[in-house]
């Protein structure tokens, strides 16, 4: 069965929400979801833009002012 995992990476800034994510991604299986807390405008740019180069399925949400949830399903 697929799963959420959340990733928060609240006040922090690049590259770490990227580094963070691409680790996180590398533990979940085909069909998984991972959702990344960012607050950064860097991070909410990069992180979709790099999954979805990767193949994988993305969705951004802007849950506040300058906060963002980022969902990726992973592809492959």
């Amino acid at each position: 069965m697929a799963k959420e995992v959340e990733l928060d990476c609240m006040g922090e800034a690049c590259p770490i929400p990227l580094i963070k994510t691409e680790k996180a991604l590398e533990e979940l299986e085909v069909g998984d979801t991972l959702i990344v807390l960012v607050d950064h405008s860097c991070a909410m740019k990069n992180v979709p833009e790099w999954a979805r180069k990767q193949g994988h399925e993305v969705e951004l949400e802007e849950v506040d002012d300058g906060e963002w949830e980022v969902y990726i399903e992973k592809m492959k």
